[in-house]
Parts: structure tokens; C-alpha cells; sequence
């Protein structure tokens, strides 16, 4: 396992990420619901990458990783609805209604990725193992 010291890059993008938070805020003058939706996104992303160390550095098939897993879904459902409500709510109703959808399928896929499909791989490999 790696250490938990940020490398450089990420200590970059974390000062860049802030920055055009505190600038988005400046911008919103005021404007409650901009400043929300900043705000918010701004802690989901901090939460998400918080999870994805957690993730990192638990130890495969422990309870702590599955927790992980979990977080790393969470978060990025409510970035996704954050955005998508975002977008959404510019649009005309037939693309809007697509945005929707695109946003509820890249959860799905999510929730596919992180918890059935790694499921599938494991008891693939304990089959193969427990043929040999």
C-alpha cells in the first residue's frame, strides 16, 4: 500500500478545483441557489475523493472496501443528479427528458461496475480455482 501523503499533481488539482469554486461563488452574486449548487458539488467531490483513497487503500474483500465502494457510488449519483438536474433544467423538455436518461443510465452502469460486475469476476475466479 502506498502512502497517504497527496502526490504534487493532486495537490495541484485540488488548489485548481478550489479556486474555480471560490470564483463560481464570486460570479453567482448573491444567488442562492448558484452558491448551493457550488457549494454542494464542491463537498461531493471532496467526499468522492476521500472514498476513492479509502477504496485504494483497503484491503480487497475487506468490509472497509466494500464501505468504500459504496461511498464512491454514492457520491457519484449525487454529482450526476447535481449536473444533470443542472443541465437539465436549461433545456427544452424532449432533451431535457434525454439528459435524464443519460444521467440515470451512467448511475446504472455505475452501480453495474461497482458492485455486479466485480461480483461476477470473484466467482469466476473461485470457480476457476476451485476446478484446479
Amino acid at each position: 500500500m502506498g502512502s497517504m501523503a497527496a502526490s504534487p499533481a493532486a495537490s495541484l488539482g485540488f488548489l485548481f478545483v478550489t479556486g474555480n469554486s471560490i470564483m463560481a461563488i464570486r460570479k453567482s452574486r448573491g444567488d442562492a441557489a448558484a452558491v448551493s449548487f457550488v457549494v454542494v458539488s464542491y463537498l461531493t467531490l471532496l467526499l468522492l475523493l476521500y472514498c476513492l483513497r479509502w477504496f485504494e487503500t483497503a484491503h480487497p474483500g475487506s468490509a472497509s472496501r466494500d464501505r468504500a465502494r459504496l461511498g464512491v457510488w454514492l457520491t457519484t449519483t449525487l454529482l450526476t443528479a447535481l449536473f444533470t438536474w443542472r443541465v437539465a433544467r436549461l433545456m427544452p423538455w424532449p432533451v431535457a427528458a434525454g439528459v435524464c436518461f443519460m444521467g440515470g443510465s451512467t448511475v446504472a452502469g455505475g452501480f453495474y461496475a461497482l458492485f455486479l460486475l466485480p461480483r461476477a469476476a470473484e466467482d469466476s475466479e473461485l470457480m476457476v480455482e476451485n476446478i484446479q
